[in-house]
């Protein structure tokens, strides 16, 4: 692919996913599930989490944060901190947030969302990797020992 469009795609891809994040906020709630008052505490705190491990992931990329899938002149290669348990903990953030503010909600059209926000974060991730590993000589080793979103090994 050509570096332009490169550029063109990662675009669209943040685009669709604020997109994606615009609809959970603005949708009503309710009408799903009944969320006990537990709950709506319990996912309130998981949302700051959730929000905590964004922020954390961000600046542990310094001047390398890019708004976009692509690393950019000052990336470096992060295999320690949050990035010691997962290859995207800024996407982890936002998925724990996400489903947490999704579950409180208790809205069946917000849980749609929600997949397709899921689907979308696991196509960019992939699709960030690849950059990734043609521009870091390190990355695929990191990538085969470091889970994606969950900071769970799953043997098959």
């Amino acid at each position: 692919m050509h570096p332009h469009e490169d550029v063109v795609v990662a675009r669209y891809l943040v685009t669709a996913q604020f997109g994606l994040i615009g609809l959970l906020a603005v949708i009503p709630g309710g009408s799903g599930w009944a969320v006990p008052a537990a709950l709506r505490i319990a996912c309130a705190v998981l949302v700051v989490v959730g929000v905590g491990i964004m922020g954390l992931g961000a600046t542990s990329l310094g001047r390398g944060l890019t708004a976009t899938p692509l690393p950019n002149q000052h990336a470096e290669l992060r295999t320690g901190g949050l990035y010691r348990f997962v290859r995207h903990p800024i996407y982890t953030g936002l998925l724990l947030a996400a489903t947490a503010f999704v579950v409180a909600s208790g809205s069946v059209v917000r849980l749609v969302v929600l997949v397709l926000l899921i689907a979308l974060l696991q196509g960019k991730a992939r699709w960030e990797e690849v950059r990734l590993a043609r521009r870091f000589d390190g990355y695929a080793a990191y990538a085969a020992r470091t889970p994606r979103f969950i900071p769970v090994r799953v043997r098959r």
